[in-house]
């Protein structure tokens, strides 16, 4: 969240920006609830006040008083709380200022092109998808995870699976040869967690799981997991940065999300995802940002995978999120907007979310100067399974209906090529 004093004296410039990034949060209702709030704690601090001040026994007049104020202080007390709820709820609401090079747009497509990487292959047949491809060589079974699970369950199988486990080891080793150290994250969270990370756990469009009859929800990433590692924690200087790798399982509800494409394994409700989180200073959160998204494309390199490194425009970005640069694959089995097959698909994001979370989360460092200010927290896909997968099996078909595995998966997996299986 923002700093309540820089909202204070910046209302015209959070209002630009609150329209520029489509949040509908009402800046007037929302100021008064601050003047409420300061009006309130003044007069329990007042209240409280008088009553430490008292000494010894009270004569029957002082008893009265000191009862009508505790009556008092008890009544202003419920109400401080209920426009605590909503005063927190409505400044949750507020986006992250927003990096000058963002495009200011409110197409949520309207996303600057970077940078291209490994053109598309010109195929010279008719390419499968991967929902095919999967079926043909036995490598994904939908129907029986329907079966165990429900829609947007899959289960992967044989090479499938075998690329999976290469692709999180091959993305974990490559991040800890940058100085990354390993995790595994609980796949749960508390709610004041994912509240404080931006992710709200509450409504029909929410994208997160909760536990019916406990603070808990399921993780839609690791960010929250790794987020929430150091709450009300202070570091020293010298101990930042601070860069973690974590592997997790990932949940979304996926609510809302009717009308995108959603074939096959494109969008499920579970998968496993390996994430980069960086905790810095202020002065090099930038450097850590480019940091992540070159790990992002060394990764991407490697598999010799076509992508485009896209920047977020206004409308499309994060409420916690100062800048976000994606990394999008192409897809041959995607159908295009103009409906034609063949499309690029985010397969990654990195966000610098400056000090918007570690405020929430009381996240601190001492400087070389002494005083404790806020730290800088980034977050960057390394692999998200699934995408990544959909890319191999369609980018490395062959006319023969095999499939190419990467050089750098092939020791997992065990073979070069995916070949139909025999009866």
């Amino acid at each position: 969240m923002l700093d309540i004093a820089y909202i204070r004296e910046n209302v015209e410039l959070i209002k630009d920006n609150s329209r520029n990034r489509g949040s509908l949060i009402d800046m007037k209702a929302f100021l008064k609830l601050d003047r409420d709030r300061v009006e309130h704690i003044k007069k329990v601090d007042e209240l409280r006040n008088k009553k430490n001040q008292f000494k010894g026994k009270p004569s029957e007049t002082e008893l009265k008083r000191l009862t009508t104020n505790k009556l008092e202080e008890e009544s202003l007390s419920k109400r401080l709380a209920q426009i605590e709820e909503k005063y927190l709820e409505l400044l949750m609401q507020i986006p992250n200022t927003t990096h000058p090079k963002v495009k200011i747009s409110d197409d949520e497509d309207d996303n600057p092109i970077l940078e291209s990487k490994h053109k598309p292959k010109k195929f010279s047949f008719q390419p499968k998808d991967h929902v095919e491809l999967g079926k043909e060589l036995d490598l994904i079974d939908f129907d029986r995870a329907t079966k165990v699970s429900g829609s947007k369950f899959f289960y992967l199988k044989n090479e499938a699976a075998l690329i999976e486990i290469a692709l999180a080891q091959y993305a974990i080793k490559t991040a800890i040869k940058h100085g990354f150290t390993p995790f595994i994250t609980p796949d749960l969270a508390k709610k004041d967690i994912l509240n404080a990370m931006g992710y709200n756990p509450r409504g029909e469009s929410t994208q997160v799981y909760s536990i019916e009859d406990t603070d808990l929800c399921l993780i839609g990433t690791a960010e929250i997991a790794m987020g929430g590692y150091h709450k009300d924690e202070t570091f020293s200087e010298n101990d930042l940065p601070k860069k973690y790798v974590a592997v997790s399982h990932c949940f979304r509800t996926e609510a809302g999300s009717y009308s995108k494409f959603s074939k096959g394994i494109f969008r499920v409700h579970q998968f496993t995802k390996v994430e980069m989180f960086i905790y810095t200073t202020p002065d090099n959160s930038e450097e850590a940002h480019q940091e992540i998204l070159d790990i992002e494309k060394e990764i991407f390199d490697g598999l010799e995978l076509p992508y485009r490194v896209i920047d977020h425009c206004t409308a499309d970005l994060g409420t916690p999120s100062y800048r976000t640069i994606d990394l999008e694959a192409w897809m041959p089995g995607k159908p295009n907007k103009d409906g034609s097959m063949g499309d690029w698909a985010e397969i990654t994001s990195t966000s610098n979310c400056t000090d918007y979370q570690a405020r929430a989360l009381n996240i601190k460092y001492i400087d070389s100067e002494g005083p404790k200010r806020l730290v800088h927290m980034l977050n960057g896909t390394a692999i998200a399974m699934t995408r990544p997968i959909i890319a191999i099996l369609e980018n490395n078909q062959q006319e023969d209906g095999s499939i190419v595995v990467p050089k750098v998966l092939q020791e997992i997996v065990g073979k070069k090529i995916i070949e139909k299986r025999r009866d």
